[in-house]
């Protein structure tokens, strides 16, 4: 249509830069410095393209393919149904050829990812060859170099390529750390193609090591179940020493531990998944689904039709959807592993027994069970009876815990932690041989005197 007026999203290409040489060309280069967004780029782009057409036979070029990140596209076919405008795609050869003819790629047999630099998925899975394409500012390109640090193997190689397919192309590669982000540009992608890292590439390792290594071949899943609790408590140990609202930026620094701690738990559900593919009975995908399965199931507040204003309701409607899917039980307390450690088994045995009405009214009563318990313990008379009433004064203790909606089993990890701390400055104040009752009584205070300077210093 040689008469047709001819629009382009903007001038900055060579193949649009030799159309003008022949003929006018419309561009969209006024949008991209007015507007705020890309979006708002496309959109009035794609409204001023179907207005022209309003009046006159109009083409729409791209460098490459009307079907491939091409944003206005399916805004100038939006718009032009809604007034009755025909439109005619002609199918042309995008990047993605380019990219592939580059690196000798075959997407069929490759299985080639390609991505959205602006929008990189969550978790990000790079478990087959990726070409990761709008990377046209220097401030996408250092974010999406970050990611891919962050989710790599330490020695992972990536490329970065720009004007792919033309005698100008140029092709860097090195860790994603050394990426300049001045080389960002329209024309501008990478290619990832590394031993998976991330939660596939554990996963890859862990086969690995279940094929090669002699200690992990040996390992049952009755073998691994120490390790598992082990584990756990550590993770348990980790989480404690954070703040009680640990969702601020001012206290990220202290997820490192928890970070490695989190990663060992996870080895071991790896471990035990791996075990039973092997056996044909378990696969990784199938444990996540079924948790995903659970999780929309038991929230119907979120992912159906019912209503829940607060965490309470949220509990009610969560119980409920588990009782549907449980067996019939005998007693409401059916079901709390009898091997849980026992502030644990206390606090999840009350909060039952609490459900159906057996409960106190409010954290003052339960502190006068305390105290009353307490009292009891004080005239027991031989072991056995202390034994029990002592044993009555930690579950009263849960109980006050589950009314404050804390942690029995972190508060007491934390006072451990603080009493270790606090005993260690006391042993450094020389021998405790021989010191009165009133010498330990001051050192302990000098103790708690210079942790606390330490700790404000330290702040």
């Amino acid at each position: 249509m040689p008469s047709a007026r001819l629009f382009a999203r903007t001038a900055s290409h060579p193949a649009v830069s030799e159309l003008m040489a022949e003929r006018g060309v419309e561009t969209g280069d006024d949008l991209y410095a007015s507007l705020e967004t890309f979006e708002d780029v496309y959109q009035a782009l794609a409204e001023r393209v179907v207005s022209a057409a309003a009046d006159s036979d109009v083409v729409f070029a791209v460098p490459g393919s009307p079907s491939v990140g091409e944003f206005t596209v399916p805004r100038i076919k939006a718009l032009a149904a809604e007034v009755g405008i025909e439109v005619r795609t002609i199918a042309g050869v995008s990047f993605i050829d380019a990219m592939c003819e580059e690196f000798g790629v075959d997407p069929l047999v490759a299985g080639l990812q390609i991505l959205d630099g602006r929008e990189l998925p969550d978790p990000l899975i790079l478990a087959q060859p990726t070409i990761i394409a709008q990377v046209d500012l220097p401030v996408v390109l250092a974010d999406v170099g970050a990611r891919l640090s962050e989710t790599l193997p330490e020695d992972a190689c990536v490329t970065v390529v720009s004007d792919a397919g033309t005698p100008d192309v140029f092709r860097w590669s090195g860790h994603p750390d050394e990426i300049d982000s001045t080389w960002a540009g329209l024309r501008t992608s990478l290619f990832v193609d590394t031993e998976p890292g991330g939660i596939v590439g554990a996963i890859s390792v862990m086969r690995r090591l279940r094929s090669t290594c002699a200690w992990d071949q040996e390992q049952t899943h009755h073998s691994l179940v120490p390790h598992l609790i082990e584990e756990t408590y550590e993770l348990a140990e980790a989480l404690s020493l954070l703040p009680a609202v640990a969702n601020s930026r001012e206290v990220s620094g202290a997820y490192g531990e928890v970070e490695e701690e989190l990663g060992d738990v996870l080895l071991q559900i790896l471990f035990h998944t791996t075990i039973g593919e092997e056996n044909g009975a378990l696969h990784i995908d199938q444990v996540a689904e079924t948790l995903r399965r659970k999780l929309v199931r038991r929230h119907p507040h979120v992912f159906g039709d019912s209503d829940a204003a607060d965490a309470d309701e949220v509990r009610a409607v969560w119980d409920q959807v588990k009782a549907d899917e449980k067996k019939p039980q005998d007693s409401v307390l059916d079901g709390v592993p009898p091997g849980l450690p026992a502030t644990e088994r206390a606090m999840q045995l009350s909060r039952r027994a609490a459900k159906l009405g057996f409960e106190w009214d409010n954290a003052a009563a339960v502190i006068a069970k305390v105290e009353e318990e307490i009292a009891e313990l004080q005239v027991a008379s031989t072991p056995d009876e202390q034994l029990d009433e002592f044993g009555d004064v930690l579950l009263a203790l849960v109980n006050l815990a589950r009314h404050l909606d804390l942690s029995p089993e972190v508060a007491l990890r934390r006072a451990s932690d603080k009493f270790e701390q606090r005993f260690r400055e006391v042993e450094t104040q020389g021998p405790l041989t021989g010191a009165t009752a009133a010498e330990l009584d001051h050192r302990w205070q000098m103790a708690k005197d210079a942790i606390r300077a330490k700790s404000t210093k330290h702040d």
